[in-house]
């Protein structure tokens, strides 16, 4: 019986390992890890307890998704993303749906970075979330 299984045994392994390998050759892999985290920023904006720390997410989730270089960056925000890439939507480039949809999430962060309500910004960050995790 065991010898049955043995020929079976690299074919697994191969289908096992094939996802690993795609994913690690993936080129929006950088942008998958930012957006991850620009949504979960946006989860801890939902829930702050103050404007300043619903603000402060929000902004992460700006600096997530434009990055170190991009139009809207603030360092004394601080940067949750810092070393995974150069801002999701620059890593995105090429595929236009998720930079469209980047965009999307970046103007609802920057609105919800003006909201003057806990409530408003409260409800800014929950667009920004399902926007990053739409696909």
């Amino acid at each position: 019986m065991t010898k049955r299984f043995h020929p079976v045994l690299p074919c697994l392994l191969l289908v096992l390992a094939l996802p690993l390998a795609a994913r690690a050759a993936d080129p929006h892999s950088a942008a998958s890890k930012q957006i991850a985290t620009a949504a979960a920023h946006a989860g801890m904006a939902m829930g702050a307890a103050d404007l300043a720390t619903a603000h402060a997410h929000l902004h992460h989730v700006v600096n997530c998704l434009v990055g170190p270089s991009g139009k809207g960056f603030d360092a004394k925000a601080g940067d949750p993303c810092k070393g995974m890439g150069h801002g999701a939507i620059a890593d995105a480039k090429g595929d236009t749906a998720t930079v469209d949809r980047l965009h999307v999430a970046l103007g609802q962060a920057e609105r919800g970075l003006k909201e003057r309500t806990l409530d408003a910004a409260h409800a800014d960050a929950k667009q920004v979330m399902e926007t990053l995790q739409a696909k």
